[in-house]
């Protein structure tokens, strides 16, 4: 592709974040269909055999292998219960109830306030704020890792600043393999002129670690001390 036709393509994706921004719908145009030719050329590589598995047994290499890394792993099955499993885990781990949340329509469909031990902030995370909470795209199986991408709802910023990161998982959101999922955003792309491919998408598999230090490992050093991942399983 040539260059004057890149810079054509980023000019139109900044003109359609700003009619987003305006409450207008992007233009067609024929930088879209340039731009698709980017993300829809494809060829998947070999996935994983032991990703090939019924959702439910995805679901349950997803909290193992998750747990292996150091995530702390939680089970519910009804969307009332989500506020009671935060302040639980928050409780028995001594931490503060103040939490700074995505501003997420899905987040929002949780009895937030029927937790009066809560206080929920939505918005970017402060120095001072210690516990974020987030959904993620997606749960890859094969490793247990979480897959978020950027946009108003989810700044990324609540994926590092907090030491605690608390994730909320549908889990029809668990995929066998990596593969899976992005052939999911490829999809919604393609079929959506509204949903522009994420600017970030970060790949978190367990809490932040180093081992650069006289090879000794130590936990949140870039990132969380702890993730803990709620998944809400209503089957």
């Amino acid at each position: 592709m040539e260059s004057s036709e890149k810079n054509l393509i980023a000019r139109e994706k900044i003109l359609d974040s700003i009619r987003l921004a305006l409450g207008k719908t992007p233009e067609k145009n024929p930088f879209h269909s340039s731009e698709n030719k980017i993300v829809k050329p494809y060829t998947e590589n070999i996935i994983p055999k032991r990703s090939d598995l019924s959702h439910s047994e995805k679901i349950q290499m997803f909290a193992r292998y998750a747990q292996a890394v150091s995530s702390t792993v939680d089970f519910i099955n009804n969307i009332n219960d989500v506020p009671k499993a935060v302040t639980k885990y928050l409780a028995s781990n001594n931490l503060p109830t103040n939490i700074v949340m995505a501003p997420d329509a899905d987040l929002d469909a949780f009895p937030w306030d029927d937790s009066s031990m809560l206080t929920l902030r939505r918005g970017k995370p402060d120095e001072k704020d210690q516990v974020s909470i987030t959904s993620a795209t997606f749960g890859f199986a094969e490793t247990g890792t979480l897959l978020m991408h950027s946009g108003h709802h989810h700044p990324s910023s609540l994926n590092f600043v907090c030491d605690t990161h608390i994730v909320i998982l549908p889990a029809e959101r668990i995929v066998g393999s990596y593969e899976e999922g992005f052939n999911k955003i490829r999809n919604k792309v393609e079929k959506n002129q509204e949903f522009l491919f994420p600017r970030t998408i970060n790949l978190i598999t367990g809490p932040s670690r180093t081992a650069d230090i006289e090879q000794k490992m130590e936990l949140g050093a870039h990132g969380p001390r702890s993730l803990h991942i709620i998944i809400l399983d209503k089957d």
